[in-house]
């Protein structure tokens, strides 16, 4: 006798929000559906903590604040609360409500990407990205080899793609006027032996 599946609970907003205040690992709210977020490798952590430490100093004393993937995107089009690795808002960030831990108005978020979320990363969760007024640039981040993929909304709304694939590299963020070596992004990432 085969018993069936129960179907997954769904939660109300608020309730997501209440338990997300006191746990302990942080989860991303799907229209109703609740997903835990996976562990990162040392690469994965090494990468973030460095970019948060590149963009800070390239930042300070501007009009843009750099924030760690502790901080939730809310998306209301898309009934979705994501946390990016990390994020940049221009000038005040707009909070939902008057939380402090949920912002609408990203104008840069990365990812870095990992083989349980890179399909993820690059479809759906980048689709629901997109539907952010405020939302300029998009950067995966390879941990495998010294790849970034930057997209790039232009002025007729299509998101463009340029890709840095050398340690020699320098990525060109404009929207941030922001330039940065791959070498100093990448120093001390172990790589497989096979991605170079």
């Amino acid at each position: 006798m085969t018993v069936p599946l129960a179907p997954p609970q769904t939660y109300s907003l608020d309730q997501y929000r209440q338990l997300e205040e006191s746990a302990e690992d942080r989860h991303e709210y799907h229209d109703g559906q609740i997903t835990p977020m996976t562990g990162g490798t040392l690469e994965h952590a090494k990468l973030i903590s460095q970019l948060i430490f590149l963009f800070c100093l390239a930042l300070q004393n501007t009009e843009f604040e750099v924030y760690g993937g502790d901080i939730r995107i809310w998306i209301p089009e898309q009934n979705r609360g994501l946390y990016p690795d990390l994020s940049i808002i221009a000038g005040e960030p707009l909070l939902t409500a008057n939380r402090r831990d949920e912002v609408l108005n990203p104008c840069l978020v990365l990812e870095v990407l990992s083989s349980s979320t890179e399909a993820y990363d690059r479809g759906k969760k980048f689709r629901y990205y997109r539907s952010i007024p405020s939302l300029q640039d998009y950067l995966l981040v390879s941990q495998t080899e010294p790849l970034m993929e930057h997209y790039h909304r232009d002025e007729a709304d299509r998101w463009i793609l340029t890709p840095y694939s050398a340690l020699e590299a320098t990525l060109t963020l404009p929207t941030v006027n922001l330039e940065v070596a791959l070498a100093q992004v990448y120093q001390g990432v172990t790589f497989p032996d096979n991605s170079l």
